[in-house]
């Protein structure tokens, strides 16, 4: 007698699995998903188990696909295709509903994962489409400056801007880091980041120069390259951020900068009643700033 085991297969984590597969690497399909890596991680490890063999092999520059991998994605593709297909057949009498949501630059991700997963659970057939907060859209996800006249404004967190400093660096070893301290360090800008302007403002004041080596838009890929040993970032951290083990993190003592997020809106339909229960829950008073920027 011959015993076959039996498995069930996640949709969502073969969409993940496919994701991880076409962007190379799990921080880089995260972004693409607007998924915490650790929850895009489990999922790829729960696969793995399910089907009991490694689809991938980490490098340092992402995945490869195992020859598993290999095999499973044609297979995952022509069943995500069937299993949309399905949907659309039977959902033709569902309404959507349409929305459009502003973001700012430099939203961590696992934060506004979770801040959108509960948002669009809460909404049925919600179409979410992210756009720039400069963007025609019905809210926005901005930092308290942007605000239009003719905005509400929900506050959600407070982020202290702070040093992200490689572990191996001298800086690391310093109690209390002050301007005069950066004379020479290596950078990775972060832009647009208005933190970025106060300290080169400070920086100029103080006549200190710094090694600006790369320019990143995100807080991941600026946090990636400070691992990497490329240089230091000034960037608005968070308590998930801070428990990072390879980064050291500190903040500039004669430099205090903070900005605080939440969301914006000028029209309180439904929609937005839902989001902005979502954007109370997120609320964070753990930081008090004596600036608010960008």
């Amino acid at each position: 007698m011959t015993y076959v085991r039996a498995f069930n297969l996640d949709l969502r984590a073969l969409e993940y699995f496919v994701t991880i597969y076409e962007s190379g690497s799990l921080s880089a399909a995260s972004k693409k998903k607007f998924i915490a890596q650790p929850s895009i991680s489990a999922s790829l490890k729960q696969l793995e188990h399910s089907l009991s063999t490694s689809l991938f092999v980490r490098h340092a520059r992402g995945v490869q696909a195992t020859h598993a991998g290999e095999q499973l994605y044609p297979l995952a593709k022509q069943l995500l295709g069937q299993a949309t297909a399905i949907r659309d057949v039977f959902s033709t009498d569902t309404k959507k509903t349409p929305f459009r949501l502003g973001l700012i630059k430099g939203l961590g991700v696992a934060r506004m994962s979770d801040l959108l997963g509960r948002f669009t659970r809460s909404v049925d057939s919600l179409e979410l489409t992210l756009v720039s907060q400069d963007e025609p859209c019905q809210a926005r996800i901005i930092s308290r400056d942007l605000q239009l006249n003719n905005e509400q404004f929900v506050p959600m967190w407070q982020e202290e801007y702070q040093l992200a400093i490689p572990q191996d660096h001298a800086l690391g070893l310093i109690e209390n880091i002050n301007v005069l301290d950066l004379q020479d360090v290596a950078f990775v800008q972060r832009s647009p980041c208005e933190g970025w302007v106060y300290l080169k403002k400070a920086l100029i004041t103080a006549d200190v120069r710094i090694d600006t080596r790369a320019k990143i838009q995100t807080i991941e890929y600026a946090l990636g390259l400070v691992k990497a040993g490329l240089g230091c970032a000034f960037i608005p951290v968070s308590e998930a951020i801070v428990k990072d083990k390879h980064v050291h993190f500190k903040p500039i003592i004669d430099l205090s900068i903070s900005r605080e997020i939440g969301l914006g809106y000028s029209y309180i339909s439904d929609t937005v009643k839902v989001l902005q229960a979502s954007a109370v829950h997120h609320l964070d008073q753990q930081f008090s700033a004596k600036v608010f920027i960008c």
